[in-house]
């Protein structure tokens, strides 16, 4: 039996290695049981982002009956806290605790307050909608309560994967870390596709009990799953004399970070791309159902074909960049992908052609994996030992900055030409259903031309350099 058990589990890590993707991340140091178990921050993430995103859009709207216009903003109040996501990472790098810990403090601070979202958001979603004995409190209460809900479970999300992704990379070897940060983002994309067939299928039969059931589960999810992820994490050092140390101020560090390695050109490349990559987010399945008459099962499946598309990028983007490519170079292939796939997009509607649309969308998840593996591994190393966090942070805040007012703007550019379309403002040529989304097409695929040539000196420079 002990020769059977074995054969058996070489096997499995043989087929591990070869075939699982971002198997060959681990090392000696840091084994994959290690790796895929600290991962498990960005399951937790990605269950949050389902939830905020998904699931409760859905459901305030239609079963609570909540104003599109208020789930709009509620949905919104997490991006407020995504600038202060460098600050989170410049004050993880330089954190002094009693028990010898930079990282773990911050991750837990991040778990606890998304903990604290999370336990008090179905609640608060009940008084705001109105509904049962809820009618009696007064309104304000429902818009605070929620809000802080969303603002809580927003900044914890931020926070965790900020500190979590610094962790990452501070175990990693230099040589695996595109692998293990290409990992870390394969889980939060598993997360988000588990947790939204698990809460379709809670909430299939609706009921306030249910809802509240569903969102505290996840509370308690999310604390067992971070507290697995980080137990044994981070070795204890020796606790730092805050006298014979003086610590950086945060402007200090981050005029160090801002004046090495093109540092405010990248974050315009970040920025710039993400945009161009995020402002379809809630157009494609109103796209396909509107002008391709797709069923609701066959637009829900877009999702699923977008995360795959991300899912082959970053695999793809991994295995390439560990072997020492330019980080640079991959982004702006994933800008480049990113061109033709948005022509398929808009192409599809006067072709009539779904498989057409499929594919575009395909291509859209593939080069926005590209794209976001290859800033974030150009980022990664390009940042001091002593600034990860710091790094990390920074091109976590503009991207979740850029990606937020990007779908905002996607959803106003529509209705807004719709609206015109409307009130017959518009030339005749211009009229039709699939204008408004055209036009926000279009605008990603000036947004992927300006990233291109933002990205240009990076380019010229690496270059230069070899």
């Amino acid at each position: 039996m002990n020769r059977v058990t074995k054969k058996l589990i070489q096997g499995w890590s043989e087929l591990g290695s070869r075939y699982l993707p971002f198997a060959d991340a681990a090392s000696a140091d840091l084994p994959l049981s290690r790796l895929l178990r600290l991962s498990l921050f960005q399951v937790s993430v990605g269950m949050a982002l389902v939830l905020l995103v998904g699931t409760l859009n859905r459901v305030m709207i239609v079963e609570l009956h909540v104003p599109a216009s208020i789930v709009s903003v509620m949905i919104s109040l997490p991006i407020l806290f995504a600038p202060f996501r460098a600050l989170i990472g410049f004050r993880s790098d330089n954190h002094q605790s009693a028990l010898g810990w930079r990282r773990v403090p911050y991750i837990w601070m991040g778990t606890l307050v998304q903990f604290g979202g999370l336990a008090i958001m179905p609640f608060a979603l009940l008084v705001l909608s109105g509904g049962g004995q809820s009618s009696q409190a007064p309104v304000w209460i429902g818009w605070a309560a929620s809000g802080l809900a969303f603002l809580f479970v927003g900044a914890g999300v931020h926070i965790t994967q900020t500190v979590g992704l610094a962790l990452a990379t501070d175990l990693a070897p230099v040589e695996a870390q595109p692998k293990v940060v290409g990992l870390m983002y394969v889980m939060q994309l598993f997360g988000m596709i588990i947790s939204a067939l698990v809460f379709g299928l809670a909430l299939e039969q609706f009921s306030p009990a249910r809802l509240i059931q569903v969102i505290q589960a996840s509370a308690v999810i999310t604390i067992v799953l971070n507290v697995i992820a980080l137990w044994k994490q981070e070795t204890r050092a020796q606790v730092r004399s805050r006298v014979n140390q003086t610590e950086p101020s945060f402007m200090q560090s981050w005029r160090t970070f801002t004046t090495g390695g093109h540092a405010v050109r990248r974050l315009v490349v970040v920025g710039f791309g993400t945009m161009a990559f995020s402002m379809n987010d809630v157009l494609l399945e109103p796209y396909g159902g509107e002008l391709l008459k797709m069923s609701v099962s066959a637009t829900t499946a877009l999702t699923a074909t977008l995360a795959i598309g991300g899912l082959w990028g970053f695999t793809w983007a991994s295995r390439v960049l560990s072997r020492g490519s330019d980080p640079f170079r991959m982004a702006t292939l994933g800008a480049y992908v990113g061109i033709p796939a948005f022509i398929f997009v808009i192409a599809a509607a006067p072709l009539q052609a779904t498989i057409v649309f499929i594919i575009g969308t395909f291509l859209i998840g593939f080069g926005g994996g590209l794209f976001s593996h290859g800033t974030l591994t150009a980022t990664m190393n390009f940042a001091p030992a002593d600034q990860r966090g710091l790094a990390l942070g920074a091109w976590g805040a503009v991207q979740a900055s850029a990606a937020g007012i990007a779908v905002g703007l996607g959803g106003v550019i529509r209705d807004l030409v719709v609206a015109l379309e409307n009130a017959k403002l518009l030339p005749e040529a211009l009229n039709g259903p699939a204008i408004g989304y055209s036009l926000v097409y279009a605008l990603e695929i000036v947004l992927l031309i300006a990233t291109i040539l933002a990205m240009l000196p990076l380019l010229r420079t690496r270059s230069s350099c070899t």
